[in-house]
């Protein structure tokens, strides 16, 4: 069975099956004859079904019952409410949202094909079932099928928002992997030269040894000043430009982003605004299902404040994350703070650096 994205959905589909039954329970308790009691049997052993299908049980048990149910409650008031016409309707809608392929098509067109067979055997009747059965087929499909569809390709541009995001991720360390590869490849191959020179010198040349031997040590330190200029490059980023890449993104992603106007802030205070800038968007995209998002950055006398604002807090999870306890110990580190506030819909991230 495919897969209900929401429970609003759910319940959409239990309201429709009730109402296709509506019309047979009627004729049922209008009855007098002792068909009255085969009809009750057979409505009941559809509900049945449709409660099996519904928590996943296979859809041919569906259809099994609703082939049981055409002896049991055809005959009971055929001439007067079509009986049979209300639930061959419901086969043909409920088909395409159970079944997958072109089978799902096929099932729906046979309900109709077999309602106005069922109702010229019972009463002759065979067009009135068959426009009855196609009416409640196309509204189910209408009522449950298009939002099932929206729901699942919501579901996709979600998963494709989460994958940009790791995507992201993983290239930016895949650039840092290389710039470092790039630093210390060359060098870690000459030092190595050189300490396997000065070793075999120190029998023969100790004076020359000792110049090897001093110059891979040179080398070592200066590769390991490189790769400390290379990880503060990595580090420190240029806040309006975060800004401007994390509203992109979120734009991209269907979330209108507003930012206020972005005042100077330079040094470490800029590079712990904007990695928790990354966080935060982090959380937006992944955590969230928000259509909206404002950031606001203020400067104080001696304190910078960052507010990112957005309406997923009552879709998102409501414990705090990994990404927030490690941005709380990082500013934490540097005499930062960071605050978590949710509001009804909202959730609001406040973060304090000083300047």
């Amino acid at each position: 069975m495919n897969d209900l994205p929401h429970t609003a959905l759910r319940g959409t589909l239990h309201v429709l099956w009730v109402s296709c039954l509506a019309v047979p329970l009627v004729a049922v308790l209008r009855e007098p004859s002792a068909t009255r009691w085969l009809g009750v049997l057979g409505l009941l052993v559809l509900a049945v079904a449709y409660a099996v299908t519904l928590r996943g049980g296979k859809p041919w048990v569906l259809v099994a019952a609703t082939l049981v149910s055409i002896p049991l409650v055809a005959p009971v008031g055929p001439d007067e409410l079509s009986t049979w016409a209300w639930i061959g309707g419901a086969a043909a809608g409920f088909a395409p949202l159970l079944l997958t392929g072109v089978w799902r098509w096929i099932a729906a067109l046979g309900a109709v094909v077999l309602a106005g067979l069922v109702g010229a055997f019972v009463a002759h009747y065979a067009t009135t079932y068959q426009m009855i059965a196609a009416a409640v087929g196309v509204t189910i499909i209408a009522m449950a099928g298009l939002p099932m569809w929206f729901a699942g390709l919501l579901a996709q541009a979600r998963a494709g928002r989460e994958a940009r995001a790791e995507l992201a991720v993983s290239e930016e360390r895949l650039r840092f992997a290389r710039d470092v590869h790039d630093l210390l490849g060359h060098r870690l191959t000459v030092i190595a030269l050189k300490s396997e020179l000065a070793g075999r010198l120190a029998s023969t040349d100790p004076e020359r040894s000792a110049a090897e031997a001093f110059e891979a040590q040179r080398l070592a330190s200066s590769a390991l000043e490189e790769v400390r200029d290379a990880v503060h490059g990595y580090r420190a980023v240029d806040l309006p430009e975060q800004l401007e890449a994390v509203r992109n993104v979120l734009q991209e992603a269907g979330i209108r982003c507003t930012v206020s106007e972005v005042p100077v802030v330079r040094g470490e205070g800029a590079t712990q605004l904007a990695l928790a800038l990354r966080e935060a968007c982090t959380n937006v995209l992944r955590h969230s299902h928000a259509t909206w998002c404002m950031i606001d950055v203020a400067v104080a006398e001696e304190e910078v404040r960052m507010t990112v604002t957005n309406d997923g807090a009552g879709l998102g999870p409501s414990r705090e994350g990994n990404g927030i306890r490690g941005m709380t110990e990082r500013l934490t580190a540097v005499g930062g703070q960071v605050a978590v506030e949710r509001a009804a819909d909202e959730f609001t991230l406040l973060v304090v650096v000083p300047t």
